[in-house]
């Protein structure tokens, strides 16, 4: 498998993101070893918080509530999903699958992350994190999702995902920074919007970015939505604390929260919130008020 690794100079312009990176070799069952990288911040004998990001964005979206979850004492662990960030960018588009992104991340799970977990996601974070949570339900404590899904196929895609979807393959320029700008409530500074550019000096390091939109399941026959409706079995036995907090302002995922409040037995009578002007990527909109809710639903539920 061909990869691209971004150069170390392409952040070090990024003066609001000083956590120094880990690396580790993760495989799949058909390829050779690929590097994911991720970040540790807080004490590491305290409770784990596994922060998970999504498209197209890396662990750089978490960098408000990483200060605030390591003072309060928690083992924050941040990774860089592959083709993002830090990580490994396979160049062909061909290399990406939903299957293999779960098996890199399962990997790189079990190597890294040890004792009860706290999972954070959104987004991808959520199509991948969840998938973890249901696969080893024994490793999480519990589970605080906002603005993710984990999309079976059998119900049609909101309107302004298919538009996303097409404006994602047809763009000539895949402008990710513009694309977080354009999905949060709050306007981004120039050192922000290159931020998020930085891991892509350009279109060959993208092939990640383009195809996950391509990768959530739209039909009942897609690839993986047998498998994510297995996961929502074992969801649905779910038990422990498991809390929404979506935000008010986006149109992707408007509504997934109740799926969860309905389906999932460790949501019930948790304190679920809409969290308001909070774009799709929320974190940079109300990343301060996420920590805080957080902290407070893990020393509120922990046993």
């Amino acid at each position: 498998m061909q990869v691209l690794k971004t150069p170390e100079s392409a952040f070090d312009k990024i003066t609001d993101f000083s956590y120094t990176p880990h690396y580790i070799q993760v495989t799949d069952t058909i390829s050779s070893e690929i590097t994911m990288a991720y970040y540790q911040c807080g004490p590491k004998d305290g409770h784990t918080v596994l922060l998970m990001h999504g498209e197209p964005t890396w662990a750089y979206l978490y960098r408000k509530m990483m200060p605030i979850l390591a003072d309060a004492g928690f083992n924050v662990v941040v990774p860089d999903l592959i083709g993002f960030g830090r990580s490994d960018k396979p160049v062909r588009k061909e290399d990406y699958s939903y299957a293999r992104h779960f098996i890199w991340l399962k990997d790189w799970f079990t190597q890294v992350v040890k004792g009860p977990t706290t999972l954070f996601c959104q987004d991808w974070g959520g199509l991948l994190g969840l998938r973890l949570v249901a696969d080893m339900p024994d490793q999480f404590a519990s589970v605080m999702v906002s603005n993710t899904g984990l999309p079976t196929g059998d119900h049609t895609p909101s309107e302004a995902f298919t538009k996303w979807r097409r404006f994602s393959q047809d763009v000539p320029v895949f402008p990710t920074s513009s694309i977080i700008q354009n999905a949060t409530v709050t306007p981004l500074d120039d050192v922000t919007l290159a931020a998020y550019d930085a891991p892509f000096p350009d279109e060959n390091y993208k092939a990640g970015a383009r195809m996950f939109p391509l990768l959530v399941p739209t039909t009942p026959d897609s690839a993986e939505a047998q498998a994510n409706r297995d996961a929502w079995g074992k969801l649905k036995q779910f038990d422990k604390p498991f809390m929404t907090a979506f935000g008010d302002s986006d149109p992707v995922t408007k509504g997934g929260d109740k799926i969860f409040q309905k389906l999932v037995p460790g949501c019930e009578g948790m304190p679920h919130t809409v969290i308001e002007n909070g774009g799709h990527f929320i974190q940079e909109d109300q990343g301060e008020l996420l920590a805080k809710l957080l902290i407070n639903f893990i020393q509120q539920t922990s046993n």
